[in-house]
């Protein structure tokens, strides 16, 4: 007589956070692994369009819960649920959607299709060192090989992609912004800029320990209604990596600006980082505008650094 055996049936999927920040998606990871298995989703795979950029994740634990995206929200439960599988099996898995995908119940609103490697996490090392070195505000990168199943933290690649047989995944600092000036718009920046998650850093008094602040990841907004008081931190942040320089005021403002910097020593190069009249758009006549403007002009750079 055959025994019968009993299937654990799994558990639903439940977005448990909404964030498609990989620091937060991983955290998410290291916490959920304390309590039990976990798999991290990759999209590795982008034909035609898509929401999200290669490497995206969706970090997925055993009783269901999930953080992360891979696309715009229309796959992210079959992704989890596709995590479950592998953590029940205890295997690796890899699945499409959308276009090139053997199944018809799933169809992307962009018309085109991903592929998401599925990794069933052995230990949390590799996750560890990547948090590690955002938190020091060092990119790096996170290696998958499907053929071993693995997941090592390594030095970033230039972008997320395949190496042959390996995939490469780059993860860099979040945004910081430093905002120097006791305006009203450096009020409404501030605030705009912390509702959006950037790391932000009022400069109100003295310029002494900024400099240590600044670095590739750093965008420098100075709002302020009077060139002498922007000068000392400007001068910083001309030495400085800053992927972002902005400082308020007119073309005629910026002319003098430009004029008191030359006196000063300052190469044409170095004063051309200058982004003045500052913001995407303008001119701003109102403090949220032209917070608006700015923050968009920022977020415009920053995904520039990241394509390059």
């Amino acid at each position: 007589m055959n025994e019968m055996v009993a299937i654990t049936p799994l558990p639903a999927p439940v977005q448990a956070r909404m964030s498609d920040d990989p620091s937060e998606i991983l955290r998410f990871a290291v916490e959920c692994f304390d309590r039990g298995e976990v798999a991290i989703a990759t999209l590795v795979d982008i034909r035609g369009g898509a929401a999200r950029s290669l490497g995206s994740l969706v970090a997925v634990a055993v009783d269901g819960s999930y953080c992360g995206y891979v696309s715009g929200g229309c796959v992210e439960a079959a992704v989890a649920f596709d995590a479950l599988l592998a953590i029940a099996e205890g295997l690796d898995r890899t699945m499409m959607f959308g276009q090139g995908s053997p199944f018809f119940d799933i169809a992307l609103p962009c018309g085109g299709g991903i592929t998401v490697a599925i990794h069933v996490l052995r230990d949390i090392s590799a996750l560890r060192l990547v948090l590690e070195r955002l938190e020091r505000r060092q990119p790096v990168g996170l290696r998958y090989v499907p053929s071993h199943q693995s997941l090592a933290a390594v030095d970033p690649p230039v972008q997320s992609g395949w190496f042959e047989d390996e995939f490469l995944s780059v993860f860099l600092p979040r945004t910081r912004i430093l905002i120097s000036g006791r305006s009203l718009e450096a009020r409404a920046t501030a605030r705009c800029a912390t509702i959006l998650g950037y790391d932000v850093i009022r400069i109100e008094n003295g310029t002494h320990y900024v400099a240590k602040m600044i670095d590739a990841f750093t965008a420098v907004v100075l709002l302020h209604h009077d060139l002498e008081a922007e000068a000392p931190l400007l001068g910083l942040a001309l030495s400085s990596p800053a992927f972002y320089i902005g400082a308020l005021g007119s073309m005629k403002t910026h002319s003098k600006r430009v004029e008191l910097l030359t006196r000063s020593g300052f190469a044409r190069t170095d004063i051309d980082r200058i982004k003045a009249p500052i913001g995407l758009f303008g001119p701003a006549r109102d403090s949220t505008s032209l917070a608006l403007s700015v923050l968009a002009d920022i977020a415009a750079m920053r995904q520039g650094i990241r394509e390059s």
